[in-house]
């Protein structure tokens, strides 16, 4: 399976119809994830992936090459999502969040590999707690943190996703991590903290 987007599309142009299959797999994933975030409901989620995969698949001759196909994909995806909630009339999201591997090496992982039931107790609480606070920041830097944590995108992805300045997204994150690590300082002394 080759790793490169534009190699799949290349093979998808010259009839390789399984290759589409290729950029399934690839990005279902990450897609239910993302939508799963905004919309709250894992059934929903999947049938609003699906629906993403047949607006790509219908619409690929709009597709603009200079741009990556995730950001395309994922800019579907939005959309769809969005107009959903727009007709179900209540915006939600719920999320979880993982390792940030880039800038302030900050952790927010309430899956702290401790065992026994006090260190699970404390995840628990953690885990409540940073979904709590997440859903409780700005609309703009809630949807960065999803992005980033959750969906897993880099910081220029996410930047030609949003189609913000690299430095943008980069001060709206420092910002968001640093209400997150104020507001559940308490979580995290108990579990050696952010870093």
């Amino acid at each position: 399976m080759p790793d490169d987007d534009a190699v799949v599309l290349a093979r998808l142009r010259e009839g390789d119809e399984d290759a589409f299959a290729t950029l399934i797999r690839r990005y279902e994933p990450k897609l239910r994830v993302y939508v799963g975030g905004i919309v709250s409901v894992e059934e929903e989620a999947r049938d609003l992936v699906q629906e993403t995969f047949i607006r790509a698949w219908r619409h690929l001759d709009q597709y603009d090459t200079q741009f990556r196909f995730s950001t395309w994909l994922f800019r579907i995806a939005h959309n769809i999502a969005i107009d959903h909630l727009r007709r179900r009339r209540q915006p939600t999201i719920s999320l979880d969040l993982g390792e940030d591997g880039e800038g302030e090496g900050m952790r927010l992982d309430p899956a702290d590999p401790r065992r026994g039931p006090l260190g699970e107790l404390a995840n628990r609480e953690l885990a409540l707690a940073l979904a709590r606070e997440i859903e409780r920041l700005p609309p703009s830097y809630r949807e960065l943190v999803r992005l980033r944590h959750l969906v897993g995108l880099s910081y220029n992805e996410i930047a030609e996703l949003k189609e913000l300045p690299l430095g943008t997204v980069k001060n709206k994150l420092f910002r968001a991590h640093s209400v997150l690590r104020e507001t559940l300082g308490h979580y995290l002394g108990q579990l050696g903290g952010l870093g």
